[in-house]
């Protein structure tokens, strides 16, 4: 059982915060590469139809083009699964979408199928962990060819044409690999060791140290995903360790052996080898042996039980009441006020109310900028393409130094999007956009507040008992003078499971509004005294394996 007391913990309620919402930050280092990944994607069928005459078709090409902003952080290996997946969903997406809205004109059908349509994408995106833009683009596409005229003959070649788009995003998110094959978990290992570099020079800066710790993750987390262990992995591992050990013992850390060791992953050179360092090679082997036992399948990350659901509610919630409420003032299509709310949810609840600030904002500076180019766009068939196509890259330019930066392009684009079947009234458009946009966000944030997420804080005592019983339990099997070697892989399952299931907890519950003060420290103890015994199974096993076949 465990030997760490929990005591109980009272009950907060974590202010909403303003300050510094609206403060650009610092673009990440590989913006240009879904903005000239998204720009070529959609350049390539959207000039064919162009071409062709036929500008009414585009909205069905950019589904598949908008693919091309995934996996952009993902070694090549994976990233051709993930976009793979995107794609599926997207057409999948897309074809409850068209059926519905080829069967029905009914607005208030329409807003409950993009409800349900939209808490289904967040839940999924959340589960795969895609990464950004998660949802958002899904529900973009799929809310809008909901109030789109179709009829059910059509369905066929326009789901086509959204394949035909998404094969092309896949080959320009491929095409890369062709030039630096290890190019992601490169930049991923550089990421951790300037981090974890800049945190040992200012160890007061709390925020310096998550950032680092976030940046060490997603350096694992790249370097899990690349399949077989190669000599440069490995090396690149040893290089994320040494940016673990600088984050557990930052006076000692050697600074500008860091940023030196992260300069020389530049380019395609030969990684750096660091010096073998005894103890590293243990934390090595627990963390392949946690990694072993594999994710929790989909089902059991969105289904029953799962600690996603209560964030898939909040969604439906929220975006039904955005496009009900939207419907109530007369909006004929209100799609913009139900995607408006489904864009805000994120982990939690103070996240969430930042990002409807952040929307807000963005939504209503793009509506201006939007107004000011109208007339350019509107000037032929050409100048609508090109203005579409511009606002796209703008978009993932500045979306990374804050979400309302991006969202300045990513509004206007959107508006184009909707005259390439017809030129619409700009007026007409503009005050739609900023009813939805105050009617989503609003409503969404209502939404986010009522519909709570309380079990996060009682996953996350769960997982902590859970974790701290396997530990023991391993240690109990390791004290064993002859452990057999089925025990030890049962004890190594269950702890790898269990550490895992942690980690989970405690990302879930953080930073949510109405929530229990999470054990942060008890957290982190149990996750590096679990690794620790799970080195020492791993190394007990192999050691009992070549006993074994000695003898």
């Amino acid at each position: 059982m465990s030997s760490t007391p929990t005591t109980p913990r009272a009950l907060s309620v974590r202010p909403l915060p303003l300050a510094g919402v609206l403060r650009p930050g610092k673009p990440v280092d590989i913006w240009f590469k879904p903005a000239t990944s998204v720009v070529v994607s959609a350049a390539i069928p959207n000039l064919t139809l162009l071409a062709l005459g036929r500008l009414d078709l585009v909205m069905y090409t950019m589904a598949g083009s908008f693919c091309a902003l995934y996996g952009h952080n993902l070694p090549y290996a994976a990233r051709a699964r993930a976009l793979a997946g995107v794609v599926a969903g997207m057409f999948a997406s897309l074809a409850v979408a068209l059926v519905t809205a080829s069967y029905t004109t009914n607005a208030l059908v329409l807003v409950a199928v993009g409800a349900l349509l939209a808490a289904l994408q967040k839940m999924l995106c959340d589960a795969t962990r895609i990464g950004p833009p998660a949802h958002l683009i899904f529900t973009f596409i799929s809310s809008a060819m909901l109030f789109a005229p179709q009829a059910i003959g059509q369905v066929p070649g326009h789901l086509a044409l959204m394949l035909g788009a998404g094969a092309v995003a896949w080959l320009v998110g491929m095409a890369p690999a062709l030039v630096r094959p290890h190019g992601p978990e490169r930049r991923a290992t550089a990421r951790a060791l300037y981090a974890a570099a800049s945190y040992a020079e200012r160890p007061e800066h709390a925020a310096g140290r998550g950032a680092a710790a976030a940046a060490v993750h997603a350096a694992w987390q790249s370097l899990l995903a690349t399949g077989a262990r190669s000599e440069a992995r490995r090396a690149l591992e040893r290089l994320v360790v040494r940016a673990e050990v600088a984050l557990a013992a930052p006076g000692d850390a050697d600074t500008a052996q860091l940023r030196a060791w992260a300069h020389g992953l530049r380019g395609a050179g030969a990684v750096p080898r660091p010096p073998r360092v005894a103890g590293l090679d243990d934390e090595l082997l627990g963390v392949e042996a946690e990694l072993a036992t594999g994710r929790p399948s989909v089902w059991r990350l969105v289904g029953p039980g799962s600690p996603l659901l209560p964030v898939g509610l909040r969604t439906f919630v929220g975006c039904a009441l955005a496009g009900y409420g939207s419907l109530a003032l007369g909006i004929g299509r209100p799609y913009w006020a139900l995607v408006t709310a489904a864009s805000i949810y994120q982990a939690n609840v103070t996240l969430t109310w930042k990002r409807g600030v952040q929307r807000v904002v963005g939504n209503l500076g793009g509506v201006l900028v939007f107004a000011a180019i109208a007339p350019l766009a509107h000037a032929s068939q050409a100048a609508l393409v090109l203005c579409c196509l511009a606002f796209s890259f703008g978009a993932e330019a500045l979306i990374t130094r804050n979400y309302w930066l991006g969202s300045l392009s990513v509004t206007p684009m959107a508006l184009l999007v909707t005259e390439f079947t017809r030129l619409q009234g700009t007026g007409q458009l503009i005050t739609e956009r900023v009813v939805d946009t105050l009617v989503g966000a609003l409503l969404g944030i209502v939404a986010a507040v009522v519909v709570t997420n309380r079990r996060a804080g009682d996953r996350i005592e769960q997982a902590l008992s859970g974790a701290e019983e396997a530990r023991a339990a391993a240690e109990r099997t390791l004290a064993l003078d002859t452990p057999r070697s089925a025990a030890l892989e049962t004890a190594r399952r269950t702890l790898a499971a269990t550490l895992v299931e942690l980690r989970a907890a405690a990302d879930t519950a953080a930073g949510e509004w109405w929530q229990r003060a999470l054990p942060e420290e008890r957290v982190l103890a149990v996750e590096q005294s679990g690794h620790r015994t799970l080195a020492a199974v791993v190394r007990r096993a192999a050691a009992e394996e070549g006993v074994g076949r000695r003898g």
